[in-house]
């Protein structure tokens, strides 16, 4: 059995496509001491973001108890478990659990994070689990990656010529020496969680027209790699207000990549890049 909490939320969200404001959001109940007071088994409760669009209601937080002695170490094993054995409804996305497709990621205890690389914190407090901030959600922990994906796009991530018909299975491979190879670590590693672009406040404010810590990371990739032939047209096409220059080296991109990487070095290299053409 789970309790629910309901939400009250002051940032007047849409019902058709409704964004979650975490902050903006205020718990107002939670499940009673006395329903507490008789744990079987090493109990954890987590505290779940629920939100149905097809049912006409608010987002509210439902209370979920997990044996951890019956469960796996990482959040997504209570989630999974969750789902299972106490409320099928609960939606989420996950594929590889491994770190290695990005899907499950969500805003775990304040930090966004992937659900399958989080372990479960030790101690009595709850776990409190949400959808990835400043998001249209599309139900529960589901985010919609829509305009995410489309500024992905929109560097075109793969590699550019300016003729194609120059490298192909007749003229031979794209070569590159070892030390350009080494120039792309710690960019093409990156998963595409999201997990940098949606805590940076400067995306939060102007999601529609910066591109994020994650597309610009991926931008200088292609930028830095050797094979590239249209470097100059890349450039020009980031030296702009709003896709490049909202950002404004606050670094939680950094301090939030599950996969360790530095997309705020990238950017700054970028804007490197970008001043030495002028």
């Amino acid at each position: 059995m789970y309790s629910v909490s309901r939400l009250s939320s002051s940032s007047g969200l849409k019902a058709s496509s409704m964004m979650l404001k975490t902050s903006a959001s205020k718990t107002v109940g939670y499940m009673s001491t006395s329903e507490k007071s008789k744990p079987i088994g090493n109990i954890k409760y987590f505290k779940i973001y629920r939100w149905d669009p097809e049912k006409k209601q608010k987002p509210y937080v439902a209370t979920y108890p997990v044996n951890l002695d019956e469960c796996g170490p990482m959040v997504l094993d209570a989630l999974i478990k969750i789902k299972n054995e106490q409320d099928p409804t609960l939606t989420f996305r996950r594929s590889c659990r491994e770190g290695i497709c990005g899907s499950c990621a969500m805003n775990i205890d304040g930090g966004n994070n992937l659900a399958c690389l989080c372990y479960i914190s030790k101690g009595a407090a709850d776990i409190k689990v949400n959808p990835l901030p400043h998001m249209y959600i599309l139900k529960d922990l589901v985010p919609d990656m829509t305009n995410f994906y489309a500024q992905y796009k929109s560097i075109k991530p793969w590699l550019q010529l300016k003729d194609p018909s120059s490298h192909d299975l007749e003229h031979g491979e794209h070569l590159q020496s070892k030390d350009d190879r080494k120039k792309l670590d710690g960019m093409y590693e990156c998963i595409l969680c999201a997990c940098c672009t949606t805590s940076c406040p400067s995306y939060w404010w102007a999601g529609e027209k910066y591109l994020g810590p994650a597309v610009l990371m991926q931008a200088y990739r292609w930028i830095e790699d050797s094979r590239d032939e249209l470097t100059k047209e890349r450039l020009e096409d980031l030296d702009d207000a709003f896709k490049l220059y909202r950002c404004h080296t606050i670094m939680n991109c950094t301090k939030t990549c599950p996969k360790g990487l530095n997309p705020g070095k990238a950017i700054a290299h970028i804007k490197k890049r970008i001043a030495q053409t002028h």
